[in-house]
């Protein structure tokens, strides 16, 4: 958790982030607080608050609206085949961080515009890197 949390931090000192999760609402601030991120998250959306889920576009839509964001402004970063397609859906920069032992299919990992090996590497330059 320490490389997720600092990750975390270096980005919300930079760019407001959002959170779109397939987890329960009541989970994710779990997480969040137990993490001591929830001021990190300008905005939080679940799957329960949206029509469709992961991979339809719904939720992403959801968190670039909450965050008075254009969609293709924004950058999501996913290690699931369903949330890599609903990013890239959605129209978002997406950056794929796959799990060794869950690798998302061919399809799904080719939508990312940048993958990286692990959470060390998402950094300010990379993300800045992904927008061009």
């Amino acid at each position: 958790m320490p490389g997720a949390v600092g990750a975390v931090r270096g980005l919300a000192a930079l760019w407001p982030l959002g959170l779109a999760s397939a987890s329960p609402a009541s989970l994710i601030g779990a997480l969040l607080d137990a993490a001591s991120l929830r001021a990190s998250f300008v905005a939080v959306v679940t799957a329960e608050q949206v029509a469709r889920g992961k991979a339809a576009p719904d939720i992403y839509l959801a968190v670039a609206d909450r965050l008075g964001r254009r969609p293709e402004r924004c950058a999501a970063v996913e290690d699931s085949a369903n949330g890599l397609r609903s990013a890239a859906a959605a129209g978002f920069q997406v950056i794929a961080i796959p799990h060794p032992k869950f690798t998302p299919a061919p399809d799904a990992r080719s939508a990312a515009g940048l993958v990286l090996p692990g959470l060390a590497e998402l950094t300010p330059d990379a993300v800045a890197m992904l927008a061009g």
